[in-house]
């Protein structure tokens, strides 16, 4: 899907990491909640209370589970899950576009 109809966006923006990470979220009509965002090439850690599906549309990163040995690679138009009550680890190689759906 390349957009979204009959949503409430929130002006106010989600920065993080000084400017490096920011999104807006986005509310649909069933009280569902997406992030629209851009990431800087860096390194970051997430903590989530909800389960989220991570659409990587443009760009390119690495990312791991908090304690697991492995990274993954992610480039646009793939994306990844990531469980409620976690933290993750993201290693943005080029500036990404990315979708964060939260899960119920």
């Amino acid at each position: 899907m390349s957009e979204f109809a009959n949503v409430t966006v929130i002006k106010k923006a989600n920065i993080y990491f000084g400017g490096k990470v920011a999104s807006h979220s986005v509310i649909f009509a069933d009280g569902s909640k997406k992030t629209l965002g851009i990431m800087q090439a860096g390194e970051y850690e997430f903590s989530t209370a909800a389960a989220e599906v991570m659409e990587i549309l443009s760009g390119e990163l690495e990312w791991q589970m908090k304690g697991d040995a492995d990274w993954k690679k992610v480039v646009g138009g793939q994306s990844f899950d990531v469980p409620a009550n976690s933290t993750f680890l993201m290693k943005v190689a080029t500036v990404s576009d990315y979708c964060c759906s939260f899960v119920n």
